[in-house]
């Protein structure tokens, strides 16, 4: 089999490939872009996997005229940049030691031996500069068949890093086939690993938490992980039975797939998620929102467009409702009206006073779904 893709045949690849290969090195292009092109998918990043050491890499990156970047130098890694674009080159590794969170390598003259400490072996395919496939494990017929299944033993690949339970479903959200449901023996494998999950730093299963609620419809891959014991321990308190709900209503009313609003939905213990202060604030205003019990248009002009449509979707999904594609174009309308009062316009109010009249006239102007105008409140 050979892949013909526009990432293969960019001049920046070419050129990585081409200056290895020239020196008698193997260099193939693996990993996403690779397992993407297989399935029909477009392609990511380009990542290089070659059995030229760091070093050697530097060397002839420097000596071709491109920068060379030690980027994870004592992990095989150099990122070269060619007219400004980055290709991540890693030498051929295995794995010496793990502990469930870390592994320490070796380098590798054997493109098997890298293969084999990858997870999926939709992730363990490679292709040369002509775009000739390698796939050492057999994994085009998985990645075919969209199929996420682990490279040899799953409880052998959990127990070097347990990061790969929360990949296991987030590959199975974004890849996997709906109809066809989990691999049994990873999902066996997952749940007999789980413990392993309370071990992560918070940073790492925060980001893999979102990059899997951020899937199309996570709703079955996350029902598969809560049915393991896995979202309780990730996010206790969690409950995913509004997920699906929510991810019909938004595909309904053509609202755009959001890792947050999803995680809103699912409810639980997220302040050790590690979130950003922007992520964690947008959470806190869409709880706001829910709690506030105002209609569409007031929810727009307190919360936002954004916030509004997140809190009215939630609501309908979390009471297993439909929701009128008109409450979401009055909270959007509501997220464009501006009070027409200032303090200017009492002037004979100061202090709390004045606070308390303008809650009460803009109540007024809300309530009346803002037709009252500015002469109508204060006169």
């Amino acid at each position: 089999m050979r892949i013909d893709a526009d990432w293969l045949h960019r001049a920046g690849t070419q050129a990585v490939l081409g200056m290895l290969g020239r020196a008698g090195h193997r260099a193939l292009v693996v990993g996403g872009c690779v397992r993407n092109a297989v399935m029909g998918l477009p392609g990511g990043d380009v990542d290089i996997a070659t059995d030229a050491r760091p070093e050697t890499v530097m060397r002839l990156a420097e000596a071709a005229g491109f920068r060379a970047v030690p980027t994870g130098i004592e992990h095989g890694t150099v990122t070269v940049v060619v007219e400004g674009a980055p290709y991540e080159v890693t030498t051929f590794r295995r794995d010496v030691e793990t502990d469930g969170r870390r592994a320490v390598v070796a380098f590798s003259d054997r493109i098997e031996d890298d293969a084999r400490r990858r997870d999926f072996t939709m992730n363990a395919l490679y292709v040369a500069a002509d775009g000739a496939l390698v796939d050492p494990l057999s994994g085009v017929g998985d990645a075919r068949a969209r199929r996420v299944r682990f490279i040899e033993d799953p409880a052998q690949r959990i127990a070097e890093d347990h990061l790969r339970i929360l990949r296991f479903f987030r590959f199975l959200a974004w890849y996997g086939d709906p109809a066809q449901g989990p691999d049994p023996e990873g999902l066996a494998a997952c749940a007999e690993g789980i413990e392993g999950l309370d071990r992560l730093s918070r940073e790492r299963v925060g980001a893999e938490l979102k990059k899997l609620l951020a899937a199309p419809d996570p709703a079955p891959a996350v029902a598969s992980l809560a049915a393991i014991g896995g979202l309780a321990r990730v996010l206790p308190g969690a409950d995913a039975r509004a997920l699906a709900p929510l991810v019909h209503l938004e595909r309904l009313h053509g609202v755009a797939p959001d890792p947050l609003r999803r995680l809103a939905v699912l409810g639980g213990e997220s302040a050790d998620l590690r979130l950003s202060k922007a992520e964690t604030r947008r959470l806190k205003d869409i709880r706001a929102a829910l709690a506030a019990g105002e209609g569409a248009a007031a929810l727009g002009y307190r919360h936002g467009a954004e916030t509004a449509v997140d809190a009215l979707l939630i609501g309908a999904a979390s009471l297993g409702q439909p929701l009128d594609p008109a409450s979401l174009d009055a909270a959007r309308e509501g997220a464009r009206q501006r009070f027409p009062v200032s303090a200017a316009d009492l002037p004979h109010l100061a202090g709390p006073e004045l606070g308390r009249k303008l809650r009460e006239l803009e109540t007024r102007w809300v309530d009346s779904g803002f037709t009252l105008g500015r002469d109508q409140l204060i006169g």
